[in-house]
């Protein structure tokens, strides 16, 4: 598939802070890419240049194949938004929210169609203030694309949702995918970019750390399985089994052992709490996935 949008060696300084430091990625047409990093990463200072909302101190943008100097008029109406925070005009419905956006893009839409298509046909005459969460969300996602563009930026769309909201608005980004859109997502939800992304771009301190599909870099820890099992002695329990693990605490009960060899494990884990007087409940057998590798890359959550 060919690249929609190339980016090289981007910078973007606030006095002496790298918020873009010297970055170069790809995104293939059609895909879903995800922007990961933790607070302060750069993602969205990032995005918001691509989107022509802040201008980059260096760097190329190639969009559509022709490099751009500016993000003017004509290419932001190849492209869709959705902010982290949206406001609409509390009192308009529904239905006349789409079709205010519509007319500020200069096309003709069936808002009646595009309602149907977001799960909101109940709130068409809805006020934008009567509407929960998850529907403010779906109205917000229906405006992003209600110009039919190629790509479509979407900044953490689900931050705040219910988890039945949250699934929701997966499916309409997956049903945007088969109509060949090409999506960049940022989130702070793993599971969602593990759910969604046919790429992951990982971002700290302004610099891309990481790159591939979800499952290359969960291949590239080079770990099987992970042991996991809650003590009420986790001090006692980290300091007898650091010399055997690299093990790390999950929560302050949790304990978390990275293993090629799950029996291995636990014949070591099971001798060491009976010769040494440490309790070992709720043990789990689970596959690595994208969290440990963000957490393996940075050292940190993705909300730190």
């Amino acid at each position: 598939m060919e690249d929609i949008l190339l980016v090289k060696n981007l910078k973007k300084h606030y006095r002496d802070v790298r918020a873009v430091d010297d970055i170069s990625f790809s995104v293939k047409k059609g895909e879903i890419t995800s922007i990961l990093g933790p607070n302060g990463a750069g993602k969205t200072t990032t995005v918001e240049i691509i989107e022509g909302l802040r201008k980059a101190d260096a760097g190329d943008i190639y969009l559509f194949g022709k490099k751009v100097s500016h993000i003017d008029a004509s290419i932001k109406k190849s492209m869709g938004v959705q902010l982290q925070t949206t406001a609409f005009f509390e009192y308009l419905t529904v239905k006349e929210t789409i079709e205010l956006f519509a007319g500020l893009y200069g096309v003709t839409v069936d808002s009646r169609k595009v309602i149907e298509e977001f799960s909101l046909i109940d709130k068409t005459r809805s006020k934008v203030k009567e509407l929960s969460g998850g529907q403010l969300q779906r109205l917000a996602l229906a405006v992003a694309v209600v110009n039919d563009p190629e790509i479509i930026f979407l900044d953490e769309p689900t931050t705040g949702l219910d988890p039945q909201a949250r699934r929701n608005v997966w499916d309409i980004v997956l049903k945007l995918k088969e109509k060949g859109k090409t999506i960049i997502l940022t989130t702070h939800y793993m599971e969602e970019a593990e759910k969604l992304s046919d790429h992951v771009y990982i971002m700290d301190h302004g610099k891309i750390v990481a790159s591939g599909t979800v499952e290359e870099l969960v291949k590239s820890l080079g770990m099987e399985s992970f042991v996991e099992f809650s003590t009420t002695q986790s001090e006692k329990a980290l300091a007898l089994l650091e010399g055997d693990f690299k093990i790390k605490a999950v929560t302050r009960e949790t304990l978390s052992i990275p293993t090629t060899n799950v029996e291995q494990t636990l014949h070591v884990l099971f001798s060491k709490s009976h010769e040494n007087g440490f309790n070992v409940d709720n043990v789990i057998i689970r596959r690595p996935n994208l969290e440990d590798v963000f957490l393996h890359i940075t050292g940190r959550s993705l909300r730190d």
